[in-house]
């Protein structure tokens, strides 16, 4: 009988290693891999691990765990208070390596903070869209659990 974090590192260890897809492959590596678990509890797994799906460069998608300050470009002086935002008006701007802007933007929207209007997201840029009255500073602290 296996422990809950020796199953999450078991599939945080397969998503980094392997090109997994979808919920049925990641179960059958978890499998092989000595670990038993119904679809559900594997589901509530990848939501607390916050996997998210990220394009692959070879028109698939595949799991990636959501370590945004590996996979964030510094950019070159872009705003005092994060090097990744930029702003314009009262649009800011994120940059991410490339394939990631859909993942962390489907991410921002999900757990939206109030602060946060929505999202646009190309393959390594994200716009995002306050609401209005919000200060730059705001909007940079309601990311900061995303990037």
């Amino acid at each position: 009988m296996s422990t809950k974090k020796e199953r999450l590192d078991a599939i945080c260890r397969i998503i980094e290693t392997e090109a997994i897809g979808n919920q049925e492959e990641l179960l059958k590596a978890l499998t092989a891999s000595g670990f038993s678990t119904t679809q559900a509890t594997l589901s509530r797994d990848i939501k607390q691990l916050k996997v998210v799906k990220v394009h692959d460069g070879d028109g698939n998608y595949v799991y990636r765990l959501p370590n945004y300050a590996v996979f964030m470009q510094s950019e070159q002086g872009q705003g005092a208070s994060h090097p990744n935002i930029e702003f314009s008006g009262n649009l800011a701007v994120v940059k991410t390596r490339p394939g990631y802007a859909m993942g962390i933007a489907s991410d921002i929207d999900t757990h939206a903070p109030r602060e946060i209007l929505g999202t646009i997201a190309g393959d390594d840029t994200i716009l995002i869209i306050p609401r209005e009255g919000i200060s730059r500073d705001r909007i940079v602290k309601a990311l900061s659990n995303f990037i």
